[in-house]
C-alpha cells in the first residue's frame, strides 16, 4: 500500500503545473530541439558549392565550345571568309534563302516600322500576290536579329551574315547547355550532362539540320524548348524549394512563348508534351498541382500568341487548345472519392475516356466555327503515314532516398520517359522528326549510366546479397561514364579534329553565272518561274520577283508550285505557256537536275509524280537489251476521289520530313501514255511550236534560260 500511495502522489506531481524556470527551460530545449535544425559542417556546404560550380561552369563551356566548333566547321566547309557575297548567299538552299533574303530588306529598310510594313504587306516577291511574310514565314526571328544588329551597333564591327549565322550558332549552344543541365537535374552529377553533349556531337547527323540549312525555324526554336523542358523537369522534382519553382515557373513561361513564337510548328510538340504531362497526372502522383500549372502556361502562350502572330487562327484550332481545355475541365469535375478503391479506378477510366472525347469535340467545333487553313497539309501527310509504375492512390514520400531504390517515383523521371517514347513512336513513322527525339534519347542514356538512384533500384530488383547495392550503385555510376567518355574521347575526337583541319570548298559556278546573268541582262520589272527552291535563290540573291516560293503554309502557294512544275511533265507547249503567262512570268528556268534526274527509288523522282498526278505512263527504258516500262511508284500521297489529281503539293518538302513526297497507285488506276514529250526535254530542242512560245536567251551546264514570248510566231 505504501508503495501504490508513494506512486500516486508521483503521479500528482507530474500533472501539477510547473514553475516558470521550468517552463522556460522546456520552451528552450523544445526550440533547440525543433526549430532550430542541425547546420550541416562547412566542409559539406564546401562540396555541394564545388559540385554546383563545377557543373555549371562545364554545362556553360560545352555550350560555348560547340558554338565555336559549328562556326569553325561553318567556315571549313563553304570556305565561308573567302567568298564573295554573292557566293555566301547561294549557300543557303530553298526556304533558307527566304528567310535570310527578308533579313536583309529589314537591314535595308529605312526605319524598323517601315521594314516590318513592308513585309507584311509584301507584293515585290510573288506576282499578283500580296502575302504577309511575317505571319507565313514566321519571320520572327528575322525581325529580333535586325533589330540586334543595329541597335548594337555590329554594322560597324561585323558583316549582317556573319552576324545572322552567329546568333543561330549561339542558339545552338544554348541548346546544348539545357540538355547538360537536363540530363544533371535527373541524374544529379553533371557528369550525365558531360556524356549527353558527347553523344549529341558524335550523333550530329541525327541530332540537328544546322549544318546544311541554317536559317530553319527548327533550328531558331528548338533551343528555346530545350530551355523550356529543363525548366519543367526542375519544376517536376519533389524536393524542390519555393524560389527553385519560381524561377523554374519563370524560365518555362517565357521559353514556352518563344518557342511558340519562333516556329509555325510548335505547337504540335507543345501537344506531344502536354500528352506525356496528361500520362503523368494519371498516375496520381502527387506534382498533379504542377501540371495543371503547365496547362495554364500553354494557354497563356497560345491566346499570346494568337494575338501578336495576327491572330493566327492556326493556334485556335491546335489540338494543344483542345486537349487543355478538355484537361482543365475534366479536373474540374473530378469527383472526391477515397483514393484506391474500385470506384476512384473506374472514375479514372471515366476520366481519361472524357479528356480524349472532349479533346475531339473542342477540335471539330473550333475548326467549324474559326476560318484557317495553315497546317492542314500537316494533318494530311500523318493521315497518309498512320493510315490513319502505378501507385495505386499511394502518396508518395516527400523525398525519395538513395537507398529506397525508387527510381519511378519520381515525376520528372516519368515524364522524360514518357515523352520520349512518344517521339520515338512519330520518329519511327516519320523519319524527318528523328532529330527531334535523338537529342532526348541521348540525355535519357547519360542519365541511365549515371544515376546512383536507377542502378540501386536495378539492383534491388536483382536482390543482391554479397555487395551492398548502394556502394556499388555509387561505384559504377562514377566508372561507367568514366569509361565510356574515354572510349568516345579515344574513338571520335580525332575525327572532330579532321573536319576541322580538312579545308572542303562549296563550288557551284554554274548558279553563280545564272544569278550574274540576271542581274546584268534581266529587266528590274521582270518575273521568274521555275522550281521553288531556285525561286528562292533568286529572290535572296538578285531581288527579282518570282512566280512561287518553297512556302507549303499557304494554298494558293502549294497550287502554284504544282502548277508551275508542270514544266517537268509530259504536257504541251501551249499548256504550259498558258500556265506561265497566268501568274505572269516573263523568263522560265528549266534545271537539268530536276529534268534529268535518275533517282535511286524509282517513282519518287519529281518527274514520275507528275506523270502519276498527270495519269501518263512514264519513260520506257531498256534494261537486259529488252524495253521495259518505268517501275510503278512506291511512294504515298492522298488523293481526290474523282480523277487523278493529288489532294495535296506532289511537291511538298514537309518542314518536319526529310522523306520524299509520294505518290500511291490504286489498283484500277488506268496510266495512259502521253501525246506530247516531256516539256523540259522538248523545249531545249528549239522546233516549232516550242520556239513559237519561248526563246531561248542563256544557257550553261545546269541552267537553261528562256524568254517567255508576248506575240506569238507560228513557224512551220
Amino acid at each position: 500500500m505504501a508503495v501504490e500511495e508513494g506512486s500516486a502522489i508521483e503521479l500528482r506531481r507530474r500533472k501539477m503545473p510547473k514553475s516558470s524556470e521550468d517552463k522556460e527551460s522546456a520552451k528552450e530545449e523544445k526550440i533547440d530541439d525543433i526549430l532550430v535544425p542541425e547546420r550541416p559542417p562547412k566542409y559539406v556546404l564546401f562540396q555541394r558549392f564545388a559540385k554546383i560550380f563545377i557543373g555549371c561552369l562545364a554545362a556553360v563551356t560545352s555550350g560555348m565550345m560547340y558554338a565555336l566548333y559549328l562556326s569553325a566547321y561553318h567556315e571549313r566547309k563553304f570556305w565561308f571568309s573567302n567568298r564573295q557575297e554573292l557566293e555566301r548567299e547561294i549557300t543557303f538552299q530553298g526556304d533558307s534563302a527566304i528567310y535570310y533574303s527578308y533579313y536583309k530588306d529589314m537591314l535595308k529598310a529605312p526605319s524598323f516600322e517601315r521594314g516590318v510594313y513592308e513585309l507584311t504587306h509584301n507584293n515585290k516577291t510573288i506576282s499578283l500576290k500580296t502575302i504577309n511574310a511575317v505571319q507565313q514565314m514566321s519571320l520572327y526571328p528575322e525581325l529580333i536579329a535586325s533589330v540586334l544588329y543595329q541597335a548594337t551597333g555590329s554594322n560597324e564591327i561585323i558583316e549582317p551574315v556573319y552576324f545572322y549565322i552567329g546568333i543561330v550558332f549561339g542558339l545552338q549552344g544554348i541548346y546544348v547547355t539545357a540538355l547538360f543541365v537536363t540530363s544533371w537535374l535527373m541524374s544529379g552529377t553533371w557528369l550525365a550532362g558531360m556524356l549527353t553533349v558527347a553523344w549529341f556531337v558524335i550523333n550530329r547527323v541525327d541530332t540537328t539540320r544546322i549544318e546544311y540549312s541554317i536559317p530553319l525555324r527548327e533550328n531558331w526554336a528548338l533551343p528555346y524548348f530545350a530551355c523550356q523542358v529543363a525548366a519543367l523537369t526542375g519544376y517536376l522534382k519533389s524536393n524542390l524549394n519555393t524560389y527553385g519553382e519560381r524561377f523554374c515557373y519563370l524560365l518555362m513561361s517565357a521559353s514556352t512563348y518563344m518557342f511558340m513564337m519562333m516556329w509555325e510548328y510548335s505547337h504540335y510538340l507543345l501537344f506531344l508534351q502536354a500528352v506525356s504531362l496528361f500520362l503523368l497526372d494519371s498516375f496520381s502522383l502527387k506534382q498533379s498541382n504542377k501540371v495543371h500549372e503547365v496547362y495554364k502556361i500553354y494557354i497563356f502562350s497560345l491566346f499570346l500568341g494568337y494575338l501578336l502572330q495576327f491572330e493566327n487562327s492556326a493556334l485556335l484550332v491546335s489540338p494543344l487548345l483542345s486537349l487543355v481545355v478538355a484537361l482543365m475541365l475534366v479536373k474540374h469535375l473530378q469527383i472526391n472519392v477515397k483514393k484506391g478503391t474500385f470506384i476512384a479506378k473506374i472514375i479514372k477510366v471515366i476520366n481519361f475516356y472524357l479528356v480524349w472525347t472532349l479533346t475531339v469535340t473542342f477540335t471539330v467545333i473550333m475548326k467549324t466555327f474559326v476560318p484557317h487553313k495553315e497546317n492542314g497539309h500537316m494533318l494530311k501527310f500523318l493521315e497518309v503515314k498512320l493510315g490513319i509504375n502505378m501507385t495505386n492512390g499511394e502518396s508518395l514520400k516527400e523525398t525519395v532516398t538513395l537507398e529506397d531504390g525508387q527510381i519511378g517515383e519520381r515525376p520528372e523521371i516519368i515524364y522524360h520517359v514518357i515523352h520520349t517514347i512518344l517521339l520515338g513512336s512519330f520518329a519511327m513513322i516519320i523519319e524527318g522528326l528523328k532529330y527531334l527525339w535523338t537529342p532526348y534519347v541521348c540525355m535519357l542514356a547519360a542519365f541511365g549510366v549515371c544515376s546512383p538512384e536507377l542502378w540501386t533500384t536495378l539492383f534491388k530488383w536483382l536482390r543482391l546479397r554479397n555487395v551492398h547495392p548502394v556502394l556499388l550503385a555509387l561505384t559504377l555510376s562514377m566508372a561507367v561514364p568514366t569509361i565510356i567518355g574515354l572510349s568516345l574521347w579515344k574513338e571520335f575526337f580525332p575525327r572532330l579534329m579532321t573536319e576541322l583541319t580538312e579545308l572542303q570548298e562549296f563550288y557551284d559556278p554554274d548558279t553563280v553565272e545564272l544569278m550574274t546573268w540576271i542581274k546584268r541582262q534581266a529587266p528590274v520589272a521582270a518575273v521568274f518561274a521555275g522550281s521553288p527552291q531556285l525561286m528562292g535563290a533568286i529572290k535572296l540573291c538578285t531581288g527579282w520577283m518570282v512566280t512561287s516560293l518553297p512556302l507549303y503554309s499557304d494554298d494558293d502557294l502549294l497550287k502554284r508550285n504544282e502548277n508551275i512544275y508542270q514544266i517537268y511533265s509530259k504536257r504541251s507547249a501551249e499548256d504550259i505557256y498558258k500556265i506561265l503567262t497566268s501568274y505572269k512570268a516573263n523568263y522560265l528556268i528549266v534545271e537539268d537536275a530536276i529534268c534529268n534526274e535518275v533517282g535511286t527509288v524509282r517513282g519518287c523522282r519529281v518527274k514520275d509524280l507528275l506523270d502519276i498526278a498527270n495519269g501518263h505512263r512514264g519513260e520506257r527504258e531498256r534494261e537486259g537489251g529488252e524495253e521495259q516500262e518505268a517501275s510503278t511508284p512506291i511512294c504515298a500521297l492522298t488523293r481526290q476521289a474523282q480523277g487523278f489529281k493529288p489532294a495535296t503539293s506532289a511537291f511538298q518538302v514537309n518542314a518536319l520530313s526529310t522523306v520524299p513526297p509520294q505518290v500511291v497507285c490504286e489498283e484500277g488506276d488506268k496510266l495512259t501514255y502521253s501525246k506530247y514529250g516531256r516539256f523540259c526535254h522538248e523545249v531545249k530542242i528549239n522546233y516549232s511550236p516550242y520556239v513559237n512560245y519561248f526563246t531561248r536567251v542563256y544557257w550553261n551546264r545546269s541552267y537553261f534560260v528562256y524568254k517567255i514570248n508576248t506575240v506569238i510566231s507560228f513557224q512551220s
